[in-house]
């Protein structure tokens, strides 16, 4: 341990990051620790951090906003995608990756000996922190303390922190475990470890980032959002970045009970995970995104990409952003995208998005071919496709006819 001098943490403010820097001071002699806060959107979790890192043993503290690089590199990408790992809009996945990117840039800026993590040795977040870490900094040691130390859970974490004056945000009765950011935030823990227990929605300050459907308006909402190339571009006509139009839609989707999702996830280290999440503007995004290609993708390149959609959101789930897999998959996305323009029109009631409009100058849906009415449609031509396309059958039962 004596050659460690320099350590780069990541650190944001909450129960684990608190106490690991005075964890690496007892446990590293002499150490520096630079603690490095990467907003992506958490709001006000970013106060008083400074003041909190320096009081606790940090030399320093970088807060990067890192917000639209977030949004634009890693959100909207893999929204074009229509990446969901099991129904979960992977939030705090797509946040570690350019979390971990820009640990390892400030770490070799600063000349650090090792990089810190606050990730349990149960989690998912380990794998995508160092899987980053091994792309940017390959030769740079990690600590995760976690996977070393003698704290065996949230309880005794509080125990350390009230020992060593570190102060905390929360308390034991509601101490979920917890990640924010500008696209979504989760909650895991507590009453919500056994299955059976129903999320209270209804609680006052269970939901940060919305009301429960029951006690949404009884009115509904429109919105209309405009796409180019598949990227969001404007919302109820006003045009906007895509962080700005997400941050709209959070507002808009929270107040309508948007975006609720009580899961059981299947996690990468091989058990199962109960967790809650919040996505308001995201599970409008998505939904809107996806109707606008109904009437823009063909039918082969449609079902192509809802088969690679899987493979993608495993991608991102699993840590993997910089893999040349990945890389290749949204070159593909990409091109799938040249056409996916248009304008989408939602109605929002209740934590329900419900279509009301789609239009597209490249929609490949015909009324003209589609309609009951009159049309330039051969009906007859039907016969000698069906016979066609019906041959191996008809062939497989005269076989099967004669060997009875």
């Amino acid at each position: 341990m004596s050659e460690i001098k320099k350590i780069a943490l990541a650190y944001s403010g909450g129960l684990d990051t608190s106490i690991i820097i005075p964890w690496l001071k007892e446990n590293y002699p002499g150490c520096e620790v630079i603690a490095v806060c990467a907003d992506v959107g958490q709001g006000s979790e970013t106060e008083g951090l400074e003041e909190k890192a320096l009081k606790t043993g940090a030399s320093k503290l970088y807060i990067e906003d890192l917000t639209d690089e977030f949004v634009d590199d890693f959100i909207v990408p893999t929204m074009m995608a229509g990446a969901a790992y099991e129904e979960y809009l992977l939030g705090t996945s797509m946040a570690r990756p350019i979390i971990a990117k820009r640990l390892a840039e400030i770490a070799i800026a600063e000349g650090c000996d090792a990089i810190c993590h606050g990730c349990t040795g149960k989690g998912n977040d380990q794998v995508r922190f160092e899987l980053t870490l091994k792309h940017f900094c390959p030769g740079m040691k990690i600590i995760a303390p976690w996977r070393i130390w003698d704290i065996k859970s949230r309880e005794e974490e509080i125990e350390y922190a009230e020992a060593h004056n570190v102060p905390l945000k929360i308390d034991r009765e509601t101490n979920y475990s917890k990640d924010k950011n500008l696209w979504h935030l989760s909650h895991e823990g507590l009453d919500l470890e056994n299955p059976g227990n129903e999320p209270q929605y209804e609680h006052p300050g269970f939901l940060e980032m919305g009301v429960s459907p029951i006690d949404a308006p009884d009115k509904p909402t429109y919105v209309t959002l405009d796409f180019e190339k598949g990227k969001p571009v404007a919302i109820d006509g006003e045009t906007m970045s895509a962080k700005e139009i997400i941050l709209k839609l959070n507002k808009l989707g929270g107040e309508n009970g948007i975006g609720l999702l009580d899961i059981v996830e299947n996690r990468l280290v091989g058990m199962k995970s109960r967790g809650v999440y919040e996505t308001p503007g995201g599970e409008i995004l998505y939904k809107a995104h996806q109707y606008l290609e109904t009437v823009c993708l063909d039918k082969l390149t449609a079902h192509k990409k809802q088969e690679l959609a899987i493979t993608f959101a495993d991608l991102v789930y699993n840590g993997q952003w910089y893999t040349p897999l990945r890389e290749a998959l949204s070159a593909f996305v990409d091109k799938t995208q040249e056409k996916v323009t248009g304008t989408v029109k939602l109605k929002l009631y209740k934590g329900n998005v419900i279509k009301a409009g789609v239009w597209s100058k490249w929609s490949l849906y015909s009324e003209e071919l589609a309609t009951f009415d009159e049309s330039d449609y051969n009906q007859a031509d039907a016969d000698g496709f069906i016979n066609l396309f019906g041959l191996p059958i008809t062939v497989q039962a005269i076989v099967d006819a004669k060997n009875k």
